[in-house]
């Protein structure tokens, strides 16, 4: 007798002509993200892995393995490039991982706008708005690999939130297009705020298809590293520099030491044991910006122009936001990572005095920006030196005691990492809308019945 065939085996059987990936290495691969950045993860999701994974290259693709997988009641994982850092692509109940990736045509351009499909990396947005004058207004250090999709289901900011503050802030985020999980999937067009209430869910609630987002005027940036000798005097200017309404800047991180000894690849321009701020200024800026760092009694140390960067392929930011983490773990695999968001008009004060309490444990990068009512504030992505699972929860729960926001990277539940709070009842009632039987990603929201997904 035949041995039975089993629901994954039935999937792949009824659409062949998609492109299976079937070698359990490529799978292990692409079941896992980056949470190996955290070491509670690591332990947490070790094992967990897809049964199958898939590569749909037309909607007609996609709404066909949709079909299938909830006739078959088996669960469904969206993944982009795999670079974000909370297990959000890592399947905890088997099932399919749809790569979206070979799904990547950019729709069109118009002056502010770009709409594009949700598999495209968007360093090929950037290249082709760079061609029109235009730059995206948000772009993570993974841009090069990172996917639009993968940027608004597990993305919050990056270079270009000085300006135009996270992704979430209105205008970022024009329009999507989504697709429901159902036996005869609906395609729905979402627009505003309508749109986020699926934005920054690990792809829990809904799968998009396509995204409409802001553009932003380009300018040829001039990066820089401005080093000190002194915290307060690198923190100051990081922070004037950050208001300075007459100077054009597109990217400010405030790098207290010991953060600089770990971007060895910049090693040359930043002296052992110095505070250092990164930035991308305009060229126009330039003069501005040296009074600011002599004032300050800094150094500019390293300096390129955007013909320069053009010409070198290499750009500070790529040393920036989860980039400097990144960085700092090649060199020493015992570190970890917070996000924190300080308080308007308190960041200063708060980012020195938790320095000075955790100084040797937890070691400042704070990146500022614009938050979503456009005040100047800053973000922390602070590098910890771990020792045990019950020391990080401490110095979490220190942190909240303290009076500043954690969004813990150490959980795959998505409302756990936002301060364990709960989600709106709209975000709810759009995961009921778009998945009504709970494949989508079981598993990662703790206020949904993950036993219904089983």
């Amino acid at each position: 007798m035949n041995a039975p065939v089993s629901p994954i085996e039935q999937l792949q059987l009824g659409l062949p002509e998609l492109d299976w990936i079937t070698d359990p290495n490529r799978i292990q691969r692409l079941s896992q993200d980056f949470s190996w950045f955290s070491p509670v993860l690591t332990r947490q999701l070790e094992g967990k892995v897809a049964e199958a994974v898939v590569r749909p290259r037309t909607e007609a693709q996609i709404r066909q393995l949709v079909s299938a997988c909830v006739r078959l009641k088996l669960p469904l994982t969206v993944r982009g490039s795999g670079t974000g850092n909370y297990g959000q692509t890592t399947p905890l109940a088997g099932g399919v991982v749809m790569d979206m990736t070979s799904f990547n045509e950019l729709l069109w351009l118009r002056p502010g706008l770009a709409r594009a499909q949700a598999g495209i990396r968007l360093n090929e947005i950037e290249k082709a708005a760079q061609a029109e004058g235009q730059e995206l207004r948000c772009m993570p250090s993974t841009y090069r690999s990172a996917t639009l999709g993968g940027l608004f289901g597990g993305g919050f900011g990056g270079v270009g939130s000085i300006n135009y503050g996270p992704l979430a802030a209105a205008g970022n985020v024009v329009g999507i297009k989504a697709m429901t999980i159902e036996a005869e999937p609906q395609v729905i067009e979402l627009r505003g705020a309508e749109a986020l209430r699926l934005h920054h869910l690990w792809g829990t609630n809904g799968l998009v298809l396509e995204l409409e987002i802001g553009l932003a005027p380009a300018r040829p940036w001039l990066e820089t590293l401005a080093v000190f000798t002194d915290f307060d005097a690198a923190l100051a200017f990081g922070d004037q520099l950050a208001r300075a309404p007459g100077i054009e800047k597109r990217e400010v991180a405030f790098l207290a030491s010991p953060v600089p000894d770990y971007l060895t690849q910049l090693g040359d321009y930043l002296p052992k044991g110095c505070h250092a701020v990164l930035s991308l200024v305009s060229e126009a800026g330039e003069e501005a910006l040296n009074e600011l760092v002599a004032a300050h009694g800094g150094t500019v140390s390293y300096r390129r122009t955007a013909a320069e960067v053009t010409r070198s392929h290499k750009t500070l930011m790529e040393y920036t936001w989860n980039h400097t983490t990144l960085h700092a773990l090649k060199v020493d695999k015992s570190l970890t990572y917070l996000q924190t968001s300080f308080t308007p008009g308190e960041y200063v004060k708060q980012i020195t005095e938790l320095s000075q309490r955790y100084a040797g444990e937890v070691f400042m990068h704070a990146e500022f920006l614009r938050n979503l009512d456009g005040q100047i504030n800053c973000s922390a992505l602070q590098i910890v030196r771990f020792t045990t699972e019950e020391r990080l929860q401490q110095i979490i729960d220190e942190h909240r005691a303290y009076g500043v926001r954690i969004n813990n990277p150490h959980t795959f539940i998505v409302e756990d990492g936002k301060a364990g709070g709960d989600l709106p009842e709209e975000v709810l009632a759009m995961k009921a809308r778009f998945d009504p039987f709970g494949l989508l990603n079981p598993g990662k929201l703790r206020g949904w019945p993950v036993a219904a997904a089983a």
